[in-house]
């Protein structure tokens, strides 16, 4: 069992890639290093040289494929957990059947990405887990909103399934956590933490206020317009 460090915001989160495909790991390796605060420590090609590779660099992160030549990622996920390694791990994999899905939710994946992907897509699950990570690290005690932001649940609603044209939903589920997980949030805080832009981000956060997911509060200073805080509803 690794003792895996304290988290904060300018830590590098070192990161394993697991991928039967040479090529296709590289990219995933190349993903992982052009993105602020993550590093790859080593790569794997086989279910057996990824766990060779998780007790001997102690990551903070796997990237772990389902179809492995020796033994599936599922399998790689259930021995980790068997030897009291709680290393965060996301699936990358095509396997969409539900009963993958499943299992690898109860065997306890941090999270789950689809092939094939664009890199803003795995950037996008990579921040989750980096905030994550930071809030557990700085939190010292935990309400049911941030309990609720650590879970995913939704407080009093649940993230419309439909969004305006172009807009994304695993965009919005980020930028959903980000201010469950600070409680408010201005369009420009909101867009800093989690590394998008701020005309982006606005976008996502009035029509989450319009669906009725987030309160505004208008912060008033000495000249101008007032700023927009946004908040969850009900908070």
């Amino acid at each position: 069992m690794h003792d895996r460090p304290g988290s904060d915001e300018a830590a590098t989160h070192k990161v394993v890639v697991v991928d039967d495909d040479f090529m296709v790991a590289e990219i995933h390796r190349r993903f992982v290093d052009r993105t602020k605060g993550f590093t790859t420590v080593a790569v794997a090609h086989s279910g057996a040289e990824a766990l060779d590779a998780a007790r001997t660099t102690a990551p903070d992160l796997l990237l772990l494929d389902v179809y492995l030549p020796d033994m599936s990622g599922l399998d790689v996920l259930q021995r980790l957990r068997a030897e009291g390694d709680a290393v965060a791990v996301i699936m990358i994999t095509a396997a969409r059947e539900i009963d993958t899905v499943g299992r690898a939710l109860h065997g306890g994946a941090t999270d789950y990405l689809v092939k094939p992907f664009e890199y803003a897509q795995l950037r996008e699950k990579l921040e989750h887990f980096r905030r994550r990570a930071h809030e557990l690290a700085t939190q010292t005690s935990a309400d049911q909103t941030f309990i609720d932001s650590l879970f995913g649940a939704g407080g009093k609603a649940a993230e419309p399934v439909r969004l305006p044209k172009g807009l994304s939903a695993e965009t919005g589920r980020l930028i959903l956590d980000t201010v469950r997980a600070r409680g408010e949030l201005s369009a420009t805080e909101c867009a800093e933490l989690a590394g998008l832009s701020r005309v982006s981000v606005r976008r996502y956060l009035e029509h989450y206020l319009d669906a009725g997911l987030l309160e505004l509060r208008l912060e008033y200073g000495g000249t101008g317009r007032p700023v927009r805080r946004y908040r969850p509803a009900g908070h």
